[in-house]
């Protein structure tokens, strides 16, 4: 997110009830209770949502999902996948994976399967967002070659997103540590809690400039230009074409990661929303960083693109901070999550109300059926087109099908991230995606519900007299 250390540059608010710090002109002053009452619009109670899934598909995603609801299983899937593919030897394991965990949370690996699955999604009123599944951890910087590797793939899942008729409005997803090393990105993070850097310095870097960047060596400066160059050249590549969502990551470098993204916003950003930042509603610190890019990006005359997710780091960012003695950062419990999402939901949705120019936009990235009905009833009050592109809702490709489908069905934009690649390739993305999201998959008893009344019923539509 924006750090801290930018915030005295920004012009000031006055107090904002809604979300407990500063508001902007025009925004209500109610503010979220837990116990109002939300209107219900939308009922995901329905288990017809799953009738356009053949009846394997309703078998396969039961048995992943009751996999995916072991602890021991989802805590140590990493060492498990290692041990069955040292034992069935890389094809074996490739052939165990394919039909099953794979099939369920992946695409495809050639252009012709990602398009096989994007186009039955297509045909359910869903839009794929494409993920290209490289990340990189503190400990796992791979060397500028590897870094160019990544851009192309990046420059690639831009063209795919583009030249196939998948989606209305193409979105894709990017990480900066798959082209920026996560070391330079932490280095970045300390810099700036002593000095800022101003928007334009990187955007000077970004049009191949010459630059000086306060406390980097010439080594790191070298590969901080490099890097803003590869984002330099994905953002031209998809502008006007493609909305690239960029993924925040951990506490000790989002800082970083959310200067970057601003200054590509500010380049790239003039016309419509094209750049979109990553907010994290668990941090605790989340609806001041909202407000401050709010605020920037007003000051700066940008389009504000807001990816708006409660975070998956929990479980890390929490060891970290008790192990290192400082304040965890994250809410301590998951009722004030909750809060915190519906609350930088709410003033999102009245800036866009207030805003026909689409200045702002918003997914709502959540598996949560509350903060879902919750946006729906608020662009309803509002006004806010269902159609009109300002918001949309975001799920994981193979889960939460019945809230994505059901959204579909009503009319509104609806995305899948959908991550594509070999097994190898995906596999690692795959264990980090489950042990970071560990709650949800373990809280998806209402979809296995759903999907056994579902299977239940072809079932007694099969044993009926002359079917």
């Amino acid at each position: 997110m924006i750090s801290s250390r930018l915030r005295p540059s920004l012009p000031r608010f006055s107090s904002l009830r809604l979300l407990g710090t500063r508001q902007f002109p025009g925004a209500t002053t109610a503010a979220p209770s837990r116990d109002r009452p939300i209107p219900v619009t939308l009922s995901f109670e329905d288990p017809s949502a799953f009738r356009v899934k053949s009846r394997w598909e309703l078998l396969r995603a039961l048995g992943v999902f009751q996999l995916c609801s072991v602890p021991v299983l989802v805590n140590n899937c990493g060492k498990l996948m290692l041990v069955a593919r040292t034992l069935l030897g890389r094809r074996g394991f490739s052939l165990l994976l394919r039909p099953s965990v794979y099939a369920q949370f992946v695409a495809g690996e050639s252009e012709g399967e990602i398009a096989q699955s994007t186009e039955k999604m297509s045909s359910l009123g869903l839009r794929p967002m494409l993920a290209v599944p490289i990340e990189e951890d503190l400990g796992e910087g791979t060397g500028e070659e590897r870094y160019d590797d990544n851009m192309a793939a990046m420059l690639e899942c831009v063209r795919m997103s583009h030249s196939n008729a998948w989606s209305k409005d193409p979105m894709m997803q990017l990480k900066i540590t798959a082209l920026l090393s996560p070391e330079l990105c932490v280095k970045l993070t300390t810099l700036l809690s002593q000095q800022p850097y101003d928007l334009d310095l990187l955007v000077r870097a970004m049009d191949g400039q010459p630059i000086s960047f306060p406390g980097l060596d010439e080594s790191e400066t070298a590969h901080f230009l490099c890097g803003l160059q590869r984002l330099n050249r994905i953002a031209e590549a998809s502008v006007g074409k493609v909305r690239v969502l960029v993924d925040a990551e951990y506490t000790y470098m989002n800082p970083a990661l959310s200067l970057i993204t601003m200054a590509m916003m500010k380049k790239f950003n003039q016309d419509g929303a094209w750049i979109w930042n990553t907010y994290q509603c668990y941090l605790k610190e989340s609806r001041s960083l909202l407000l401050d890019a709010v605020r920037l990006s007003n000051r700066e005359s940008f389009c504000l693109g807001v990816k708006l997710v409660r975070g998956a780091y929990m479980d890390k960012e929490r060891k970290m901070a008790e192990r290192e003695g400082r304040p965890v950062p994250i809410h301590e419990s998951w009722e004030d999550t909750n809060d915190s999402y519906n609350g930088c939901l709410d003033v999102l949705l009245e800036l866009i109300s207030q805003n026909p120019q689409r200045r702002h936009r918003i997914i709502v990235a959540t598996h949560n059926e509350e903060s879902v009905r919750r946006a729906a009833t608020r662009m309803a009050e509002l006004g806010i087109d269902k159609h009109g592109g300002s918001v949309c809702f975001g799920q994981l490709l193979g889960m939460c099908d019945h809230v994505s489908l059901t959204l579909a069905q009503e009319g509104y934009a609806v995305y899948k991230s959908v991550p594509y690649g070999s097994v190898d390739n995906t596999l690692p993305y795959l264990v980090r995606r489950a042990q970071e999201n560990r709650t949800v998959l373990q809280g998806i008893r209402k979809e296995r519900d759903l999907l056994r009344l579902e299977l239940r019923r072809r079932i007694r539509l099969g044993l009926k007299p002359g079917r």
